[in-house]
Parts: C-alpha cells; sequence; structure tokens
C-alpha cells in the first residue's frame, strides 16, 4: 500500500466533491434544464466514484482479503475488513451502480436522482474519506 498514492487520491476525492457542491443548482429542475452543469456534475460524481474503488483497491491490495470481482464489491471487502460499515458499503456500492449508468447509458440518467445525489449523498463520500484516513492511522500509527 503507497499511502502517499492514497492521499493523493483523497485529494482528488475531495476536489471533486467540492466541484459539485460549487455547481449543483438548488433545485433539480435547473439541473435537468442546463446541460454544461449536468456535465460538470456527472463527470465529478463519476470521477468521485472511481476514485474511492481505486482508494478501496489500493486498501484492499495491502491486507489479506479475497481480491473483488467487481468495483462494487471493493467496498464490501473494506466492510468485511472492518475499514468501513456495511452501510455505508451498501450506500457507495448504490453510486457504482450510478456511475455504470453515467458511463454507459448517459441518455437514461435521471437528473432529479443525481440532484439528490448531490444535495444527500456526498455525505458518504466523505464518511469514505474519513474512514480511509482513520485506516492510514492506524497503519502508521
Amino acid at each position: 500500500m503507497d499511502r502517499r498514492v492514497i492521499e493523493q487520491k483523497l485529494e482528488s476525492l475531495r476536489r471533486c466533491l467540492t466541484r459539485i457542491e460549487a455547481k449543483c443548482p438548488p433545485d433539480a429542475g435547473a439541473l435537468a434544464a442546463d446541460a454544461d452543469v449536468q456535465d460538470i456534475v456527472s463527470l465529478n460524481l463519476t470521477r468521485a466514484v472511481q476514485l474511492a474503488v481505486d482508494i478501496g483497491a489500493h486498501l484492499i491490495a495491502g491486507m489479506e482479503v479475497a481480491p473483488p470481482d467487481t468495483m462494487g464489491q471493493t467496498f464490501d471487502r473494506l466492510a468485511e475488513a472492518g475499514l468501513i460499515t456495511g452501510e455505508l458499503a451498501t450506500r457507495l456500492k448504490k453510486a457504482v451502480g450510478f456511475r455504470n449508468i453515467a458511463i454507459h447509458n448517459y441518455e437514461a440518467i435521471d437528473w432529479a436522482i443525481v440532484h439528490s445525489i448531490c444535495r444527500h449523498r456526498l455525505s458518504d463520500f466523505t464518511d469514505y474519506a474519513r474512514a480511509v484516513q482513520a485506516a492510514l492511522s492506524i497503519r502508521t500509527g
């Protein structure tokens, strides 16, 4: 596990979340009506999910657990190892589902759902980042 790589990815994750918070409009209708904001928000959400998975993969590589078969399983493995809660793993797996739609079927995105994610679920990523920081502190403490 390369601590520096994980810390860089955590910083990138923070930047993505800051960008989403800054650009997501106050209501879902405004998001649905603005293609430029849609691009900014969806790109940064998909990046946030990918960064979370990448961070998890780095952590798992340094542990004695089975490697995940899917992106979502990354969070299951971290929960099994006690690094995150099962509840947080479930929420992050849902974020992977959003990422898959955004990447593979962009025209099917429901902007009201994206708006809800931006307003109510970004804390999942900050909770995850805190758990990762705690794990790093324990491993190097």
